[in-house]
């Protein structure tokens, strides 16, 4: 007897087609940024820039102490004055999550509360394209409840040396006058008054250990928006080589990117006029921030760079999001984050929980660097924005304003 051959037709016999191999596992990862920016205004909430983007978790209108609940008003390019945003006035306005104390120290402009206000997207219209083309952010929030000097420690070291307010004088920071002081949160509840110079580790330490380069753009001593660079209260690093080394002028970011000379991770700050920091002009600081921008963009590193766009602190205007319960320190009311990258997710709007440790989670992550703090070890890293398998997002240069 004969045997016909055993044939097993797996995608059926009689001329069928061999089946499509599945394609190959994605290969893009977050090695793929070489250049990660940090850029910090200043004192803006998410409501009072983007509290009526299309998608986002944006309010209208807010509570206030009373019961009452009141629309939210036209914020005026240049507000006049300041709004309170210190730990006290941030805790009143947080009121334990109910997001209904910000009448309770809102200077009145023309008839109305300033913190129950939002700029329209004609006002900021750039800000908003970014927003549409690249990854707005509406669940960022400050890393501590108060104001700018803790929360510009947390962009660089995930934590404050628990700092909770703004040193007693200027220049803030080493450079104080010998009788600053700053109020610290001791961890036992406890508060008690400090010289605003510290000298815990940084993710600038980090990085120099590795030997991976990292600039810090900030104002020179005695010019406006001194207060606002970080390395100025780390001792070690103010009082250190590294200062002159590695600690720049703002106004040299531009030149910088566009030569194709930025380091591997930067920070940027800049002047009061251009910070956005109120009573300073929302369109001309939106303006400077087109320009840092654009300068990536049309300089050779772009294909190659993330950009992080965030405000310190939520500058005393309303939001309407409890922020979470992390710690004794915060976090703080919600602040506005734009991701502005060839990898970013085009138009995607993240609602994922950041704070500023979760830049320091990103960089650590890229560069396989141990966490500073709980703060960073525990924050999002923000690559749910991200995605290195995309055909890479294009430049989107953009034009500045004439501003009112």
């Amino acid at each position: 007897m004969i045997f016909a051959p055993l044939v097993l037709c797996l995608a059926g016999c009689g001329g069928g087609k061999t089946p499509t191999p599945p394609p190959p596992p994605p290969t893009g990862s977050l090695s793929q940024i070489q250049h990660i920016i940090f850029i910090v205004k200043e004192n803006r909430s998410f409501d009072n820039y983007f509290g009526t983007f299309p998608g986002a978790e944006g309010a209208t209108s807010g509570a206030t102490s009373t019961g009452q609940v009141i629309p939210l008003t036209q914020t005026p390019d240049s507000t006049g004055v300041d709004l309170c945003h210190s730990w006290t006035c941030a805790h009143q306005a947080i009121d334990s999550g109910k997001m209904d104390g910000f009448n309770l120290f809102s200077p009145v402009v023309n008839g109305v509360l300033l913190s129950y206000t939002q700029l329209s997207q004609s006002q900021i219209p750039n800000y908003w394209t970014y927003a549409k083309n690249f990854v707005l952010a509406d669940h960022m929030f400050s890393s501590l409840a108060g104001p700018s000097f803790p929360n510009h420690q947390y962009t660089i070291s995930a934590q404050s040396g628990g700092a909770i307010g703004n040193p007693s004088s200027g220049p803030w920071g080493c450079d104080a006058a010998s009788t600053s002081t700053v109020k610290i949160l001791n961890s036992d509840g406890t508060t008690t008054a400090a010289f605003p110079c510290f000298d815990y580790q940084t993710l600038a330490d980090a990085l120099e250990a590795a030997h991976i380069s990292w600039k810090y753009y900030a104002p020179g001593q005695g010019q406006s928006g001194y207060i606002w660079s970080a390395f100025d209260a780390i001792r070690h690093i103010r009082m250190g080589p590294l200062w002159a080394q590695d600690v720049v002028p703002d106004t040299q970011f531009v030149a910088d990117a566009m030569a194709g000379n930025l380091p591997a991770v930067s920070w940027l700050v800049t002047n009061g006029a251009d910070s956005e920091h109120p009573p300073s002009s929302s369109c001309q600081g939106e303006n400077w921030t087109v320009e840092q921008v654009n300068a990536v963009m049309q300089g050779p590193d772009w294909n190659s760079s993330a950009i992080f766009i965030t405000w310190d602190d939520f500058g005393g205007f309303y939001d309407h999001l409890p922020p979470p319960d992390l710690d004794l320190y915060g976090l703080g009311p919600r602040v506005p984050l734009l991701i502005i990258s060839p990898f970013a997710k085009r138009g995607f709007i993240s609602h994922t929980v950041y704070e500023f440790s979760s830049f320091l989670r990103l960089v650590e992550e890229r560069y396989g660097l141990a966490a500073l703090s709980a703060r960073d070890q525990a924050a999002s890293d923000m690559t749910d924005s991200l995605n290195f398998n995309q055909t890479l997002l294009p430049r989107l240069l953009l034009t500045t304003r004439q501003c009112p």
